[in-house]
């Protein structure tokens, strides 16, 4: 390999991994969710709630970082308010999560006008550190991508290590498996679904705030494009592991980055095709392609004693 094709692929896959960030701090999320047997439709709603709040919070107090807190504590919210709706009033899963994306969708279309009006192009406040009090190379290998990137190899390293090998990784698994047993061993079903949902929201409003804060730097409609259903396609795709699930997000953001390329080099391809690319290998996925995934079998059921019946 030359130069250029070595400066062409250190860059794909620079792309690859930046675009694969949001998805991978919201399948994340939605990992801790369906395990602890709570389907979790709304991470698409979950992360344009981080992504707006997010950037308004920034926007209005001229503070990323208060920004970021912001948008991924109001996301832990909607996280909350799924969890209120799907454990504790047992309201359909699926339909709770379609009302949260809806909802969500419509609010911060409303809102963004009042609060961005035309500064909408504007670029946010800088979500760097120390910025000015050390050296150049120090800063950029502390720029905010690279924070994220910490930030999700300590997530993913948790996740590993909690889910499997502790006490809480197993009553959460054993919720998602079967809440009748686990509740008979003296586990709080209810309790353990809560903090499993919650922190979903957390996750993804950390995702979101990378897309606002990080990766455009402004708010827009459509900011968020589908990257929830893709990150519950990259769920699936990974088998409700954390690392099988980081392995599919790179999958799905090294296709985003590929079609981004193929433009630039103005293959006479429709730009619509190259569009779909992305979702297309997501479809694939959910059509199970990449293998027979087991899901928790409790997942999407109601702890409730009519459905034990």
């Amino acid at each position: 390999m030359n130069e250029t094709q070595i400066s062409f692929f250190l860059d794909y896959l620079t792309a690859a991994i930046r675009l694969s960030i949001p998805l991978s701090f919201a399948a994340l999320g939605g990992m801790w969710s369906e395990r602890s047997g709570v389907l979790n439709i709304a991470l698409e709603g979950m992360l344009l709630t981080g992504a707006f709040v997010s950037a308004s919070v920034a926007f209005l107090s001229n503070n990323a970082w208060f920004g970021l807190i912001m948008g991924s504590l109001m996301a832990g919210l909607v996280g909350l308010l799924h969890a209120y709706l799907s454990v504790t009033l047992k309201v359909n899963q699926i339909v709770s999560a379609l009302g949260i994306n809806l909802s969500v969708s419509g609010l911060t279309a409303f809102f963004n006008r009042f609060i961005f009006s035309d500064k909408s192009t504007n670029t946010l406040p800088n979500l760097s550190l120390f910025e000015g009090l050390i050296s150049s190379k120090l800063q950029q290998l502390l720029s905010p991508e690279n924070l994220f990137i910490f930030l999700l190899i300590i997530l993913i390293i948790y996740s590993v290590h909690v889910l499997f090998y502790t006490h809480f990784g197993l009553w959460v698994r054993a919720v998602g498996q079967n809440p009748l047993a686990a509740e008979t061993a003296g586990i709080s079903v209810s309790l353990i679904r809560y903090y499993c949902v919650i922190l979903s929201g957390l996750l993804c409003g950390l995702g979101g705030a990378y897309l606002a804060l990080v990766h455009i730097q402004y708010f827009a409609e459509g900011i968020v494009a589908g990257k929830g259903y893709i990150a519950l396609a990259a769920v699936i795709f990974g088998r409700w592991h954390p690392l099988g699930i980081i392995g599919a997000c790179f999958l799905f953001g090294a296709t985003e980055s590929l079609q981004l390329r193929i433009q630039a080099f103005n293959i006479n391809l429709p730009y619509q095709f190259l569009n779909m690319l992305p979702y297309i290998v997501a479809l694939l996925a959910l059509l199970g392609l990449g293998g027979k995934a087991s899901p928790p079998k409790a997942l999407g059921v109601a702890n409730s004693r009519e459905t034990r019946d």
